[in-house]
């Protein structure tokens, strides 16, 4: 497994990291000892870098996960997690307030079993107020962080213009991390044309989503997706090209996401720890760039063509 650091936080993470979010049941359901075993299996075979969400089936994947957590020796493992998404009852539900923020980062903590948090985000900040992140939530994390509560700040977001609004709106070193998702996969590169913004600014860039939340899948995309209907078709047939060559799209598209150095890492999510160990095991193998370039060429207009969040 290869290292690389995020941005100037001391932080070195494997290059492909787990994404905790299935063991949510944000997808399908779960069995929930398997699920445990997924994040032992990850750990176990060099990924150090857990992703969560108290959104993530409205804090069952954060209980899931501190299931796991509690008996696993915290050197082995840096963990992020959010503010500003909730939910409950199978109700959405956003909350950008400071007081808010710092109240949930002690609720994730105990979920989760820990009394630190090395990377806490914003999450999905273009549900909120620019503004409001700019000046409120992202103080709130700054005081914990001062307290030592959180080692580092970050935000996310699908939409990439509404990261740089909020760099470019707070004090230099605020933000020292972004997640990005759906925009370094296949189908959708346009993370490199920030890579140049971020880099100036001491932040690292976390990816997430290498098969596009299902578009870069031989089972086909799932009913819920909001891409647009071009978008799908295109990568339909990208995947049944890729099935012709014996290669299947998930592991060209997983191969695909960790290949840029200047990503620090990506995020990828699974319950399975079947497919967590094949995943690792995929991307130590080369890429074949021809491929890539046949299937980006099938992927033809559709390319960089996205949606909005939901």
């Amino acid at each position: 497994m290869e290292y690389r650091e995020i941005g100037k936080t001391g932080m070195k993470v494997s290059a492909l990291s787990f994404g905790a979010s299935s063991l949510g049941g944000v997808f399908h359901s779960i069995n929930e000892a398997k699920g445990i075993e997924a994040v032992y299996t990850a750990l176990d075979h060099g990924i150090n870098f857990i992703d969560v969400s108290p959104y993530y089936g409205h804090y069952k994947a954060e209980i899931v996960l501190g299931k796991a957590l509690k008996h696993i020796q915290r050197n082995r493992y840096l963990l992020s997690t959010k503010v500003g998404r909730y939910g409950k009852d199978g109700v959405n539900t956003w909350d950008y307030s400071g007081r808010r923020a710092k109240e949930s980062v002690y609720e994730s903590m105990e979920r989760l079993n820990i009394d630190y948090i090395d990377l806490i985000n914003v999450h999905d900040i273009e549900f909120a107020d620019l503004h409001q992140v700019a000046n409120e939530t992202l103080p709130a994390l700054v005081e914990l962080k001062e307290e030592g509560i959180v080692k580092h700040v970050g935000i996310t977001d699908l939409q990439l213009e509404n990261l740089q609004w909020v760099i470019d709106h707070v004090p230099a070193g605020t933000v020292e991390t972004i997640l990005n998702f759906c925009h370094f996969c296949l189908n959708d590169d346009k993370l490199i044309d920030y890579l140049d913004y971020f880099e100036s600014r001491n932040i690292g860039i976390i990816n997430a989503s290498p098969f596009g939340m299902g578009l870069l899948s031989s089972r086909g995309v799932p009913d819920w997706h909001p891409a647009p209907d071009s978008l799908v078709e295109a990568c339909r047939n990208a995947a049944e090209y890729c099935k012709l060559q014996n290669y299947p799209i998930e592991k060209l598209a997983i191969q695909y996401s960790v290949s840029n150095p200047r990503i620090s890492t990506t995020l990828f999510s699974s319950a399975n720890p079947e497919n967590v160990l094949k995943n690792i095991q995929i991307i130590e193998e080369p890429l074949d760039e021809q491929l890539v370039k046949e299937v980006q060429k099938i992927i033809g207009n559709q390319q960089r063509v996205s949606w909005k969040n939901s």
